[in-house]
């Protein structure tokens, strides 16, 4: 890395990760699902569904023709991904499973340590579960029953549930697939082809693979950036995978508040700014776990966006709501809202809307909002939305 840092202005750089993380085009026409993951890298697995769960919502966000189901065929029928944990439980791309190979003993060396961990099965116990599922097929958690011993606290989970999940997380169980996000444990062997399981680079390899592409996804970023972008490797491995780079460009990026950071970014850093385009003006509701929400100090840094999900705070304490979207319009951050679906009232229900400081919300805002809640409620395969929101409009609506 030689020569003065390349600078990056504040609406360039909002545009540039816009880009590179599929939010810049309109979402429409025709739909590669196993491309769009791929260029995403990974997407994040969640429980919650208040109007549809995180994973799917993240991809219909990316191209509104996704529809639930489409996900399930490209892991259980198509194998067209796998899952384990990232900085959470995620999907990623099956062709990247030899360069994840380092996760897996990673987090086995971790989860053998958590103090949580220490009441799973022995080692003949978990042989025991691999039996089961040798013989019977892909099991959840509720195909076995071993109780917990002594007292019954919150966090204590029975010792099957605990084997499982260290196996999983080792890589000698893999994810068959998931049914009302219950979890199918099976052997990696029926899971995962054979050539991706044969193949595993020497790990200087698999960590030169994850930094490079975790900076083509973020499109520049602080070696932190880069560390969290995956999850895969330690702060200190990347900070030694930078220094040894020569093709990487120091960057300067402007922050929404008017302050620079250094940065790295790839080769062709220049050509991709003369190449991302401006983002839609359509208005967008984003997922609290999509990828450019996901990590709050580069959303603060790059959109001035002050973002927390507040789903573990008590609502008497809420600043906002227990699960609120965030508003991305053009390249800017304008709002956020509360939204819920009631799948067997066929209802999308929009509660309250938040507009940014400084945000002027018009009546052709508002339109466009409208539009988006029809939209998603698609997605949630409801046919009605209600508006309980009590927004007053800064100019005449229609």
């Amino acid at each position: 890395m030689t020569g003065a840092p390349f600078e990056i202005r504040n609406r360039d750089a909002r545009r540039l990760w816009l880009d590179a993380q599929g939010l810049s085009a309109t979402p429409t026409g025709p739909l590669d699902l196993a491309a769009m993951i791929r260029g995403l890298g990974f997407v994040q697995l969640d429980s919650i569904r208040v109007v549809s769960r995180a994973h799917h919502h993240i991809l219909w966000s990316r191209n509104q023709n996704y529809r639930e189901p489409m996900l399930d065929r490209l892991m259980r029928k198509e194998r067209g991904v796998f899952e384990h944990f990232t900085h959470d439980a995620s999907v990623i791309p099956m062709e990247f499973y030899p360069n994840w190979r380092r996760q897996f003993r990673r987090l086995e060396e971790k989860v053998r340590g958590w103090e949580w961990h220490r009441g799973m099965l022995d080692e003949d116990g978990r042989a025991g579960l691999i039996d089961r599922i040798r013989e019977e097929g892909p099991l959840s958690t509720k195909a076995f029953d071993t109780k917990v011993e002594g007292p019954r606290e919150m966090w204590r989970r029975p010792p099957h549930k605990l084997a499982l999940d260290y196996m999983w997380y080792a890589g000698e169980l893999s994810t068959s697939h998931r049914e009302n996000f219950t979890k199918f444990y099976d052997l990696t062997e029926r899971v995962i082809p054979g050539h991706h399981r044969e193949d595993e680079p020497p790990d200087h390899e698999q960590v030169d693979w994850l930094c490079r592409e975790a900076l083509a996804r973020l499109a520049f970023g602080t070696e932190g950036d880069i560390q969290r972008f995956w999850d895969a490797a330690d702060l200190a491995e990347v900070k030694d995978w930078a220094a040894r780079q020569t093709d990487l460009v120091p960057v300067r990026i402007e922050g929404a508040d008017g302050k620079w950071t250094t940065a790295l970014a790839p080769a062709d850093i220049e050509a991709r700014l003369a190449a991302a385009p401006a983002p839609t003006s359509r208005l967008r509701i984003l997922n609290p776990f999509d990828p450019v929400i996901r990590d709050r100090a580069r959303l603060q840094r790059l959109f001035g966006f002050d973002y927390r999900i507040e789903i573990f705070v008590p609502a008497a304490k809420r600043r906002w709501g227990y699960y609120v979207y965030p508003l991305l319009e053009g390249d800017r951050m304008v709002g956020r809202v509360e939204v819920k679906a009631d799948r067997a009232a066929g209802t999308l229900t929009l509660e309250q809307v938040w507009p940014e400081p400084g945000v002027v919300w018009t009546g052709a805002r508002d339109v466009r909002l409208e539009a988006e809640l029809a939209r998603l409620a698609r997605l949630a395969a409801v046919d009605t939305v209600i508006r309980n929101d009590q927004l007053k409009l800064d100019l005449p609506s229609r």
